[in-house]
Order: C-alpha cells, then structure tokens, then sequence
C-alpha cells in the first residue's frame, strides 16, 4: 500500500515538471525565461547654414638673411592682421598656429653647394563670425602679403538644438520601422529593452541641392549647408 502511494506521488511530480517547462520557454543555457527581441536601426538628418567659418592664412618669406627673411615676414604678418582687424575680426579670433624658421641649401647644376636660403613660414588660424564679408576678407589678407590660404571649413557654433531635433526623428524612424515589421511577422512591440544613438556632424560643409554657392566680396564662396545626422539603435521585446 505505501508503496503503490509513493509511485503515485512521484508520478505527479513528473506531471508537474512537464507543465512547467511546456509553459515557459528558456534559455539554451538554462536559468531565465528567453526574451524575444526586435532591434531597429532610424537615421534622422537636420540641415544647418554655416555660421562660422575657419581658415588658416599664411605668410612664407626668405631670403639669404635670416633677419631679412623675419623682418619682411613680420612686416607682412602684421599687415595681414591690421586688414582683418579692419573687416571686423577680433584679436581673439587671430591664433598663431604655426611659426617656423629653417635653412635651405642652394646646389649648382653640379651638385655644389652655393648658399644658404632662409624661409620663414607664419600661420594663423583666423575665425571669422560673419560670413558675409568672409570673401572680401581673403582678397584683404592675399593684397597684404598672405600667400599661403588653406584649410577653409564650415560650421554652426550652437548645433544642440540641431542635434535633438535629429535624434527625435531618428527616433521616429526606428519606430516606423518596428511597428512595420511587427504587422509584417505577426507580433506585437512591448518594453524598450535598449538603446544607443551616434551623432556625426562636421565643420565640413555639404554640397548637394541644398546647398548655394555665394559671391562674397571679391572671392567667390560656397558655403553650402552643414548636415547633423543622428543614428539610433533601438531594440524591442515583442510578443
């Protein structure tokens, strides 16, 4: 009789355990229930109109005296910086990037060496505001004695704006996205189970259809527009 009592007890505990592990499914390590996911990625772009722009301007002078060589850049330099002063550039937006003075050897068609160049090279980063007079502002600074122009970008000083705005509808996007491919499986979306975003952005401008090239000045300039583009990855746990 105890016996035949005990077999029927661990037979209901079988009975048991079978229903349990028919009523949730779990991991292949064991352990906790397995979450079925939808991961996303939405792209949201925001297009800007350069307010700012940077350029390095440099002056290159030699000669065979070094003295000489500084004495007329030095001249040139200042003069460069009076006629940007002039255009309404401030002293803190005029940065020494690079100052430099070397040697260089002067050979004959025969290989013999017959003296000594010296050359002088001063560049400085300039930040201009106002990018209206930004093309009469290279024409002012080449007629002053720069003759080494390079490194022109684009930028927007305050993008926050710019950036939230990218990251709503790239937002949006990904959530366009799920929900179609939710109706297209046969599931519904649930809880938020993570998200990540990256944002790129660059002093760069971009050239397309958007953009407008504009005479400023005496030196054409196109400044185009500047793109925030914001990428979002966003996974779902749907049921």
């Amino acid at each position: 009789m105890n016996l035949k009592r005990i077999s029927v007890f661990f037979l209901l505990l079988v009975m048991v355990a079978l229903v349990a592990c028919q009523a949730a499914p779990v991991a292949a390590g064991g352990g906790q229930p397995q979450v079925r996911t939808l991961s996303v990625n939405g792209n949201g772009k925001v297009y800007l109109t350069p307010d700012v722009a940077y350029i390095n301007i440099g002056v290159q002078s030699q000669s065979e005296s070094v003295s000489d060589a500084l004495n007329e850049n030095s001249r040139k330099a200042q003069a460069i910086a009076d006629a940007l002063k002039e255009l309404g550039v401030e002293e803190k937006d005029i940065q020494t990037s690079a100052f430099n003075i070397y040697p260089q050897q002067q050979y004959d068609p025969d290989g013999k060496m017959i003296g000594i160049l010296y050359i002088v090279d001063n560049t400085v980063n300039v930040t201009v505001r106002d990018l209206t007079v930004l093309g009469k502002l290279l024409d002012a600074a080449v007629r002053a004695g720069a003759n080494n122009i390079y490194g022109i970008t684009f930028d927007v000083v305050d993008k926050t704006k710019a950036i939230t705005e990218a990251r709503q509808l790239a937002a949006a996007d990904a959530r366009r996205q799920a929900e179609e491919l939710a109706k297209a499986a046969g599931v519904k979306l649930s809880a938020v189970q993570n998200i990540s975003s990256y944002v790129s952005s660059g002093p760069a401008p971009l050239y397309d259809a958007k953009g407008g090239a504009m005479a400023m000045g005496q030196v054409p300039i196109a400044a185009g527009q500047m793109v925030i583009s914001v990428d979002v990855n966003i996974t779902y746990e749907i049921q």
